[in-house]
This record gives structure tokens, sequence and C-alpha cells, in this order.
């Protein structure tokens, strides 16, 4: 139901993010206690000094992909592009910054900045190598959107179009993996 009352976004409206100062942002600033500042400088300090490693969790996507398949063609016919996992990844990866808040914040001095928007980098793999463009306010996108926005971050990012200000300030980044 939602699909058919959903704004119909095109590639064309996708415009540049502005660069935001993080003073624009909706962001909360706490000020940490002592115990938590020393828990924070051991933490850069392992993290400087000890192998960094990566873990995988295995999930069901059965749902998501039975999803897909039911409006893949509808969506497609609607918005001219692909239904793809991305979305499905970065609406997820959202809703889990929303729960945990604590992931999507940054230490800075003995402050810590709970960020209230999600500005969401995903890897996008060039000639030149790997970068990561950001999709801005992600919590507020329609599947559709984010799609597009994609696309278009992809293709600028394969043509070596990208401005800094388009790869800077996430505050969470997803891997594509969506071939996987």
């Amino acid at each position: 139901g939602h699909m058919s009352k959903a704004e119909q976004p095109s590639i064309k409206q996708y415009e540049s993010p502005k660069s935001v100062a993080s003073g624009e942002r909706r962001e909360e600033r706490v000020k940490m206690s002592k115990i938590r500042q020393v828990i924070a400088a051991r933490l850069k300090a392992s993290q400087n000094t000890a192998a960094i490693l990566t873990t995988f969790n295995e999930i069901d996507m059965k749902n998501v992909m039975d999803l897909r398949a039911k409006y893949k063609e509808t969506f497609e016919k609607k918005y001219g592009i692909k239904l793809g996992f991305m979305s499905f990844f970065i609406k997820a990866a959202v809703q889990a910054l929303k729960e945990i808040r604590e992931i999507n914040a940054e230490i800075s001095g003995d402050e810590i900045i709970y960020k209230n928007y999600y500005d969401i980098g995903v890897a996008v793999g060039t000639d030149k190598g790997l970068v990561v463009p950001v999709i801005r306010d992600a919590d507020q996108m329609s599947f559709a959107k984010i799609e597009l926005t994609l696309v278009a971050l992809g293709k600028k990012a394969r043509e070596g179009k990208l401005q800094v200000s388009e790869m800077e300030g996430a505050t969470f980044t997803i891997s594509n993996g969506g071939v996987y």
C-alpha cells in the first residue's frame, strides 16, 4: 500500500548535499565522567596498538528476499530503478542507531556528542580504489530515494566526480554487501 502512495523521485532530482557545519546539525553534547574519559582514552590507545579485525554475522534474509521479489517489478516500473539490498541495510542500520544512540556518537575532548541525524557512508568500489560517499539524513528517506541516491553517488564515484563534501561526515558506514 505504501508503494502506491509513495513519492516518485527520479535520478535527475538528486542534488549534491551541502557541506553542513556540525553546529547546524541536531547534536547533543554530554560531558563525560572521569571514568568514562579514562575508558575512552584506553579504548583509543588499544585501537592504535592492537590488530583490527572484522566479524561477520549470518542472518536469515528470506523475508527481505521475498519482499524484494514480490515488489521488484512494481518498484522498478514506478521509480525506474531496481530495489536493491542496500536500502534495506541502510534502513536497518538507521533503526539500530536510533535504538542504541551511543553507536551514532563521537567523543570530542571530554564530551560525548550524540548525533540525532543519520548520515550513512556506503563503500563504493571504483577503478581508482574504494570511496565512501555519504547519504545525508537517511532516516528521512524512502527506499526509492535511498536507491536513487545510491545510484547517483555511485555513478559520480565511478566518474571521479565526487566532491570531498560528499565523502565526509558519515555518522556510520556500511560496506557494500549487496553483491554478497
